[in-house]
C-alpha cells in the first residue's frame, strides 16, 4: 500500500514539525511509544512534556524511555492532559512545535478508563496558546468503544469550529474499512 496507514501519518506530521532542541507534548503518555519518538526527535537539547491519569501508564513509558536512553529528555505527569498550561513552565509556554494525543483507553487496562472530550477539548485550547506559530496538535482518535464515538463526535464539531485565521486543520481517515478504524484530526496553528 502506498497511502500511509493512520500511525505512520501522525508520526511523519509530527517529523516535520519538530527539530532538535525544541519542546514538546505527549497529552496520554500510554505505554510510552509516542513519548520515546518525540524524545528522540527533540534530541539531547529538547523537551518533551508527558501527561497521563493512570499511574500504570505513568510507570510503563517512565520504564521504556529509561531503556532506551531517554529519560532525561523528559518530564511525565501524573496528571490529566487539561492541566498542561498549569504544569508545563511558563518559560516554554510559546515553544511548543508539536503535540500528539492517542485518544480512548490504554490497550491491555482497564477499558472504563477513557478520554473524556471535555478534557481534550480543554487541552487543545491550552495548546493553541502555548504552541509556537506552525506548531501541530495530532489527534489519533480511537472510536471503536461507546466513549470513543461520543468524544469522536465532540472534537469534530469542535475542530470544525476552530477558526481558520488560528489554525488549518486537517482530518485523515480511510473511509471504506470496518471496524471503525482510528482516523487523525491535526490541527496546525498559524
Amino acid at each position: 500500500m502506498k497511502m500511509e496507514r493512520i500511525l505512520p501519518f501522525a508520526k511523519n506530521l509530527l517529523d516535520k514539525a519538530i527539530r532538535p532542541g525544541d519542546v514538546v507534548v505527549d497529552a496520554t503518555v500510554g505505554n510510552g511509544h509516542d513519548t520515546a519518538f518525540l524524545a528522540e526527535l527533540v534530541g539531547e537539547t529538547g523537551k518533551v512534556y508527558g501527561f497521563d491519569v493512570q499511574e500504570e501508564a505513568i510507570a510503563a513509558t517512565g520504564k521504556r524511555l529509561a531503556e532506551h536512553h531517554l529519560l532525561e529528555r523528559v518530564t511525565l505527569f501524573h496528571e490529566g492532559h487539561e492541566q498542561l498550561a498549569a504544569k508545563i513552565p511558563t518559560h516554554d509556554h510559546g515553544k511548543i512545535t508539536g503535540a500528539i494525543f492517542n485518544l480512548g483507553y490504554l490497550p491491555g487496562s482497564d477499558k472504563m478508563i477513557v478520554t473524556r472530550p471535555e478534557t481534550t477539548i480543554a487541552a487543545i485550547e491550552q495548546l493553541l496558546e502555548m504552541m509556537a506559530p506552525e506548531g501541530i496538535i495530532v489527534l489519533v482518535i480511537y472510536h471503536g468503544h461507546d466513549q470513543g464515538a461520543v468524544e469522536r463526535d465532540s472534537l469534530l464539531r469542535y475542530c470544525q469550529q476552530v477558526d481558520q485565521k488560528t489554525a488549518h486543520v486537517l482530518q485523515y481517515q480511510f473511509i471504506n474499512q470496518q471496524n471503525n478504524p482510528p482516523f487523525i484530526i491535526a490541527i496546525e496553528k498559524r
